[in-house]
């Protein structure tokens, strides 16, 4: 299991906000581009956010807009500030590297944290 702590997680209505933290490990973190993932029931665990080493950020067209992923190197932590939350965004959110592939594709790792749950619902 990787050394990660995911935090933030609860049951929000439609509309509201939520903050992950995510705490890793210094291995993890140098030098890596960190992202978060989730997965929602019966669906594949997809990438929602990454940033890099220097604070670049990629977001996948379903949040853009409406999350912000940044990182605290000198912590090893990275956030995510989702706001607008609607229904589809429940899921368990996970904390781990993004190792990327050719055309923005990405390799899910192998090794995951107990993840934090997130509900939106009325």
């Amino acid at each position: 299991q990787v050394q990660v702590v995911e935090s933030g997680g609860g049951l929000v209505q439609p509309g509201g906000s939520l903050r992950l933290s995510c705490v890793a490990s210094e291995t993890m973190f140098s030098m890596n581009d960190m992202g978060w993932y989730r997965q929602a029931p019966g669906k594949e665990r997809e990438l929602v956010a990454s940033v890099d080493s220097g604070g670049g950020q990629k977001y996948a067209d379903s949040v853009k807009g409406r999350f912000t992923i940044s990182r605290i190197n000198d912590m090893n932590t990275i956030y995510l500030q989702m706001n607008s939350l609607n229904p589809e965004d429940t899921a368990v959110y996970y904390c781990n590297v993004v190792t990327w592939g050719l055309r923005m594709k990405y390799f899910l790792p192998d090794s995951w944290g107990q993840g934090t749950q997130v509900t939106v619902s009325s």
